[in-house]
């Protein structure tokens, strides 16, 4: 990789000089930086930048919370009705309500989501800083920990094995120092650092081996450096991490939608401009009630019922130990029909239990179990959970001074730890006679640098027979669900580990742990089956002890693929595998990544659930990564889920709280839009023979924006069982199919409610013929306030009503009851408004009272329209074979 053109000069200076002169430059004592000479080094250098990163935080959070499709469309309405406000001159028209009222919904529900992110961030941080956001810094001549933000040019830093490097830093001091630079380079392999002078300036950066770069992580090894650059002014500073990072599909569904709404917007406009420009013959009213059916169409509260919803979700979820760090993650979470996890920790336990350590024939062996120990307890690497079951068997009393004499007489020299392409870690040891090189790792990848066995302290050469006994052994246990792993040795002169050195080793012999089953893990299985989601092991560990765990969990064990055949497979028989197979074993990070691609190609909606460097590749790539809460930084910074417990069941629920969340927020956008498109529709219809608008632009709004107030309950409503078993389908593919079935049934019943309004109630109050024209203006007035006050009344009743019939496709109370809150807000919602059409505000907007024989006709007619949409709907299901 190329990075002249943007590696700070001062990095490319001092890989260059001596060490004595960045601590004469820097003006670093041996004791470090104290206090006046931290502000020296601010003041000279600046911030570190990730003092200001909650602010650049938030400026994000507020742009996602108000700059999304739905709060587009609802501004861009705002400020033609707010134009066409300031052009109108007829004061029965202008009225500024409607633009105070668009633009306040946008910003309350821009505020909702916006806490409901910073809430979820924040929670988010918390769990990052508990792990490894500390650290290790010289000052006053005392090695401390500080947050890596408050880090200056010129602090000396101390890492080691599992840590972020949080700065460019030049190395002064490096001990078996090996750092991944995967995440931008790309390269799967590990690079060795050290302390020496580079002769020459270069350009590539694995040939910077005095230079460990910020975001990198420590694979192995210790090491001190001086701080040369941070975060901005550092080698990947200026790189734009948001294209490393997927794009969720809510924001594509949202779109969807967002365009369905537009479309009918955009059909009707012109229609209803013409129409009633050409029946009325008024220019700027026919435009002015064009741009009020618009707005009409579209629910005001849109942005909020979403943003409630997602809350709503979010709030449920980590209630259930589940935090989702950006809301617009949980389409994705609620939509995942694959899951791919790792097998130790999340199948197993984290821990793991030392059984046996055996020659190669199975007989017990001390020496297998000292050499093992030695290459553990001398690992720099990543902790893993065999160094750790290994290192634990000094801590017993009786085993204390031999383990203590043991490393007395075997002083390490040198190290490499465990890497997935070698996929064994070598240790060099001092010995009485010659050195040792110690080896422990995957059993095939051992096996094959060795040339010889020994058995009963004899040195015998290896063959194939041999390696079939030793196999016969090992296959027994591995098949009993057991982690095997191979040791081996030689003798050598030499004091460094040298890559040719690596062939004809020793075998020793065996450990082998065991790794049982989580026992939350079956259950916990079975519930993700049965909410359609298919589990497939990815792992590196051995196929056969994969096998074995996998066998008592019920996941299918007939097909698997080991890494190594993985890449034998052709490109177009690779696709129809995956999606059979349910066990990958034996794979190194990338092969991880590849195969959640190919996932990804197939159609799924993936999501991964890891909590180890090794998993970062097939994180990033997932359309949801999951981590745990003791998982390392980096995962968890690149993790769209972190889990408070790293369980199955954990999972699951939060899966079950996010389909809930956007089932409820389809039931809104769908219920909502067709509703007020057959109003739309009936007010188009109406408006070309009527000779008044059969409802004014501030009444079209307010009968919206009151409906969606009581809509916002909505994100609280039950959610029949059989809606939540299969992955949701967020986007506006239905909506439009919904919206004119509904919507052209809802208009018959207005179109009969005006024909009752117009030619039989309103003529009988005023008491007059047929004859609009022949009115008064106070009478012609009346019959207006008496239509539109009816019609008003007869769109709330059975809007509000129909929310309960199309929220579930069972019979409403009786096979799927609503939460009470929904239930109650119905009955308030239809009571408040037909009290407020009798109420002073009520007449300000254009409304009236209403005899009581208006109100026996309209409990007939929202009857029978609720018996008719019962009907329809069970149409609907057998047509399109889904309702919401």
């Amino acid at each position: 990789m190329n990075i002249i053109n943007f590696v700070h000069k001062r990095i490319i200076k001092y890989a260059c000089r001596d060490i004595d002169e960045l601590y004469k430059d820097f003006n670093i004592s041996s004791s470090g930086y104290n206090k006046d000479e931290v502000k020296e080094s601010i003041d000279r250098y600046g911030y570190n930048e990730h003092k200001r990163k909650f602010q650049e935080t938030f400026l994000y959070c507020i742009r996602r919370a108000f700059i999304n499709p739905f709060s587009v469309v609802l501004f861009i309405l705002g400020i033609i009705s707010l134009i066409t406000e300031l052009l109108s001159s007829n004061a029965y028209n202008k009225n500024h309500i409607t633009v105070y009222i668009i633009f306040f919904m946008l910003f309350i529900s821009g505020i909702v989501r916006l806490v409901q992110e910073l809430q979820a961030k924040n929670t988010a941080d918390k769990l990052i800083k508990m792990v490894n956001t500390n650290v290790k810094t010289l000052r006053n001549n005392k090695w401390v920990e500080i947050p890596s933000s408050e880090l200056v040019i010129g602090d000396m830093v101390e890492v080691e094995a599992g840590d972020k490097v949080p700065a460019d830093i030049r190395l002064v001091e490096a001990n078996n120092l090996f750092v991944s630079q995967a995440i931008f380079s790309g390269e799967s392999s590990f690079f060795e650092k050290n302390n020496k002078v580079l002769t020459k300036e270069l350009i590539k950066l694995e040939d910077f081996k005095n230079i460990i770069f910020k975001g990198t992580t420590v694979t192995g090894g210790r090491g001190k450096g001086i701080v040369l650059a941070l975060t901005k002014d550092s080698v990947y500073g200026n790189i734009d991490f948001e294209k490393l990072h997927k794009k969720y599909g809510f924001s594509k569904g949202a779109n969807s939608i967002s365009w369905v709404l537009i479309k009918f917007m955009v059909i009707l406009l012109p229609i209803v401009f013409i129409s009633n420009f050409l029946t009325k013959g008024n220019f700027l009213e026919a435009f002015l009630f064009s741009f009020s059916v618009a707005v009409g169409l579209t629910p005001e509260l849109l942005p909020m019922v979403v943003n409630a919803c997602l809350s709503k979700g979010s709030y449920s979820m980590k209630k259930k130990k589940t935090i989702v760090k950006n809301i617009n993650a949980m389409e994705a979470f609620g939509s995942i029909d694959t899951l791919c996890v790792d097998k130790t920790g999340t199948l197993t336990g984290s821990e793991i239990i030392l059984e046996y350590y055996i020659d190669i024939l199975g007989n017990e062996s001390q020496k297998t179990l000292d050499y093992a120990y030695l290459n553990s307890f001398y690992n720099m690497g990543v902790k893993n959970s065999i160094d750790v079951a290994l290192k634990k068997i000094d801590d017993y009393d009786f085993k204390k001074d031999y383990y203590k004499k043991l490393r007395e007489k075997n002083k390490m020299l040198d190290n490499y730890p465990f890497n997935h392409e070698k996929k064994f870690s070598s240790i060099l040891v001092e010995n009485e006679e010659d050195n040792l090189i110690i080896i422990k790792g995957n059993l095939d990848e051992v096996i094959n640098k060795c040339s010889k066995i020994e058995y009963k302290e004899k040195i015998l050469p290896i063959d194939n027979k041999k390696i079939e006994n030793a196999h016969h052994i090992v296959d027994e246990m591995l098949e009993d669900g057991m982690k095997v792993i191979a040791v081996a040795y030689k003798k050598t002169k030499e004091k460094k580990l040298l890559l040719k050195e690596e062939n004809n080793y020793i075998l020793i012999g065996y450990i082998t742990f065991f790794d049982a089953p989580k026992e939350s893990a079956k259950s916990a299985i079975e519930k993700l089956k049965k909410l359609s989601i298919n589990v497939k092991v990815l792992t590196g560990d051995q196929t056969l002890v994969t096998k074995s765990i996998c066998n008592r969990l019920d996941i299918n064990t007939q097909n698997y693929i080991t890494g190594k055949k993985l890449e034998t497979i052709s490109k177009n028989d690779l696709p129809i595998l995956v999606e059979e197979t349910s066990i990958f074993s034996e794979l190194t990070p990338r092969q991880k990544e590849k195969i959640i691609k190919i996932l990804k190609e197939n159609g799924h909606t993936v999501g991964f659930l890891g909590d180890g460097m090794n998993d970062l590749f097939a994180m990033v790539q997932a359309d949801v990564g999951i981590s745990v809460e003791n998982a390392t930084e980096s995962i968890k910074e690149s993790a769209d889920v972190i889990l408070l417990k790293k369980d199955l069941n954990v999972l699951e629920e939060g899966v079950l709280e996010g389909r809930k969340a956007f089932i409820n927020m389809s039931k809104y956008i769908k219920i909502t839009a067709s509703s007020n498109f057959g109003n739309i529709f009936s007010i188009v219809l109406a408006s070309l023979f009527l000779p008044f608008f059969p409802m004014t632009s501030i009444q079209i709004l307010l009968l919206n924006l009151l409906y969606d107030v009581f809509c916002l309950v909505l994100p609280w409503d039950n959610v029949d069982e059989d809606m939540t078993i299969k992955p949701i389908e967020w986007s506006g593919k239905n909506l439009s199919s919904f919206m004119l079935f509904f919507g052209l049934i809802s208009s018959i019943f207005d179109l009969i409610s005006f024909l009752f309004l117009y030619f039989i109630l309103c003529p009988i109050i005023i008491g007059i013929d047929i004859n609009f024209y022949e009115l008064s203006y106070e009478k012609m007035n009346y019959f207006i306030s008496l239509f539109q006050t009816g019609w008003f009344l007869e769109s709330i009743w059975t809007q509000i009503l129909i929310i309960q019939l199309l929220r579930t496709k069972k019979i409403p109370f009786i096979q799927s009851k609503p939460a009470k809150i929904v239930t109650i807000t119905m009955v308030l919602g239809i009571t408040l408004f037909t009290v407020f059409s009798q109420t002073y505000l009520g007449k300000i907007v254009g409304l009236t009272r209403m005899p009581v024989s208006y109100y026996l006709f309209l409990i007939f007619i929202v009857l029978l329209y609720l018996i008719i949409i019962t009907v329809a709907k069970v149409v609907y299901i057998k047509k399109i074979k889904k309702l919401i």
